[in-house]
């Protein structure tokens, strides 16, 4: 693994919207969770994030898109859950609505292998 920082087994929550692309430059792979309190499939997806952030190598940052609306229009995104993985700081892949956990494993996975 070439980041010098050791992946956290839980979810970031981004609190300020600068922090953002340090957090995805300083991990290898970074799971993006486009969120917001009041969405059904978000809740649902939950446990799942939260187990990508302790089974996996990758790190999860969770960007509530009702406090960070500008960095949601910045990726695009138009409905959510919007799950952004970004790989060695480049967006890689985009996935939208709710997954399951396969699904979503296998993608984050299939780059940190």
């Amino acid at each position: 693994m070439s980041s010098s920082e050791s992946v956290p087994t839980e979810p970031i929550q981004l609190t300020d919207a600068a922090d953002f692309d340090e957090i995805v430059a300083d991990h290898d792979v970074v799971l993006v969770d486009f969120y917001a309190d009041w969405c059904g499939p978000c809740q649902m997806m939950e446990p799942t994030v939260e187990a990508i952030a302790a089974d996996t190598d990758a790190a999860v940052l969770k960007v509530d898109v009702d406090v960070h609306q500008s960095l949601a229009a910045q990726y695009g995104v138009q409905g959510i859950p919007t799950l952004l993985v970004f790989v060695d700081g480049e967006l890689a892949e985009r996935m939208v609505g709710a997954q399951t956990e396969s699904a979503l494993t296998d993608t984050v996975t299939a780059h940190t292998a």
